[in-house]
């Protein structure tokens, strides 16, 4: 336990053997690309009838509060990436700033955000695939696209679309990044269509009563309601920006493309998701659409746009693989930082000749097809809130110790007044945590727990040899 505060270096990429260089391909197009990719998706065309069953009307008020305290944590972010562009991000930026196992311990958290986001989406992105199924007579057998707790055997098309997104970083970054970005396009297009087609039967009045359940999360354990329930589960909506900062060693130029992708896609994504969240609403009565898990197309057939709906769909089926892609990427990128310091077997952190790194490509998808394939949507949003809400807090904290114990660095990027910034969104972040349901918050402890345990037992000892093999 010598070593549990041991603060890494930043290794410059031509001092790192050829095998660890992940090939720079992505410039800032890419990256807002894969911000927006990542960030509009399963939030707002699946979660917002989650969030909607929370707290009504005032679910707006809830993407409202999540949106501003993410704004925080991505201006920390993009101020921090800047000053530490290698790939890693929360993860990386700790064991720079902190040590080495406050490192680990983001690392875990990192672990189970990724993994559990993009079965998340996979999970969501089945259900709008078995509703445009089904609209065109093709649909199948339940027990085929719900996992045991919601009565059926296997999500198969879950588990198919995270192997198509494998292989697809696979075959090269800069293929996958320029894909996600046609596809991204497609989804803002749905997007307008359903405002444009919605927008028509507005209905103020429902909007009333705004805030049937409340402010604050209230309700038995499994069950919570209020503006901050819903806010702590829809939070997942607006996250997505992280996923650049794992992107900083393959951006051409990370000192100004990183920036420009996670401030830009952050403020493009809030202004999205409050006219879509206001047109859901003003549509038909929020209970009508409360926890479906395809609501927008819901809505759609509901006002009698059955045309629309069908569109929706598709391209919901063709589109909402761009977070599954952004998420995926994260997580790989991850692992194989991780593992590239010591603390996972380094023969995970290889990269093909292509260089991306397969090995971990590969694990990473065994894992989450095995999530995806068998837990609901809900509870899998709500555990990886808690991963990312961990990684959001470090962050924070991070700029403000470089702020304390480097005042003179260069900063390509300085967030305007950060100790506000901050402050603010470590203690946003933490109110969400405890709105977060009480079954989360444990298995999030449990989590931490078995990390630590694996930290004293292989990861101190491992990491250690590993700075010693490469002369650190």
């Amino acid at each position: 336990m010598n070593n549990w505060n041991f603060r890494k270096a930043v290794v410059a990429r031509d001092d790192m053997p050829e095998h660890h260089r992940l090939a720079q391909t992505l410039s800032w197009p890419h990256l807002v690309a894969l911000g927006v990719g990542a960030i509009v998706g399963t939030g707002i065309l699946t979660l917002i009838g989650v969030g909607a069953g929370k707290a009504g009307p005032a679910v707006i008020l809830s993407f409202a509060i999540a949106g501003l305290i993410c704004a925080c944590a991505a201006l920390a972010y993009a101020e921090v990436a800047t000053m530490i562009p290698a790939s890693g991000s929360a993860y990386t930026y700790s064991y720079v700033v902190f040590g080495e196992l406050l490192a680990w311990m983001i690392g875990v958290a990192l672990i189970l955000e990724y993994s559990l986001v993009v079965s998340a989406v996979a999970v969501g992105w089945s259900g709008y695939a078995a509703g445009f199924l089904q609209s065109v007579g093709m649909g199948l057998p339940s027990a085929l696209i719900q996992g045991p707790e919601m009565g059926g055997i296997v999500n198969l098309p879950a588990i198919f679309i995270i192997v198509v997104v494998a292989g697809l970083l696979i075959a090269g970054t800069r293929e996958s990044a320029t894909l996600n970005a046609i596809l991204v396009v497609i989804k803002m297009l749905a997007l307008a269509l359903f405002v444009a087609v919605a927008v028509p039967v507005f209905n103020a009045d429902n909007f009333h009563p705004f805030m049937p359940y409340g402010f604050p999360k209230s309700g038995v354990s499994g069950s919570e309601v209020g503006v901050m329930a819903a806010a702590a589960i829809i939070f997942f909506a607006f996250y997505g920006f992280d996923a650049i900062a794992t992107a900083a060693e393959e951006a051409k130029d990370p000192g100004r493309d990183l920036a420009i992708g996670i401030v830009g896609s952050m403020a493009l994504c809030v202004l999205i998701y409050m006219i879509i969240a206001a047109t859901a609403v003003g549509a038909i009565g929020y209970t009508r659409f409360a926890n479906s898990p395809e609501p927008l197309a819901l809505i759609l057939r509901e006002i009698g746009q059955p045309w629309a709906a069908r569109v929706l769909g598709a391209s919901a089926v063709i589109a909402l693989p761009t977070v599954i892609l952004a998420f995926f990427f994260g997580q790989s990128r991850i692992f194989f930082t991780v593992a590239r310091d010591g603390l996972l077997p380094a023969s995970l952190a290889r990269v093909s000749s292509r260089g991306t790194p397969v090995r971990i490509t590969i694990f990473t998808a065994i894992i989450v097809s095995i999530i995806a394939g068998l837990v609901p949507l809900a509870e899998i949003a709500a555990l990886a809130n808690a991963g990312t809400l961990a990684a959001f807090v470090a962050v924070c904290a991070a700029m403000l110790v470089l702020r304390k114990r480097e005042p003179d660095r260069e900063r390509r990027f300085k967030a305007p007044l950060p100790w506000v910034i901050g402050i603010g969104g470590i203690l946003g972040c933490l109110y969400l945590f405890i709105s977060l349901p009480a079954q989360t918050q444990l298995f999030f402890f449990a989590a931490q727990g078995i990390g630590l345990i694996l930290y004293l037992i292989y990861g101190h000892g491992a990491a250690a040899k590993a700075r010693a093999a490469h002369g650190g």
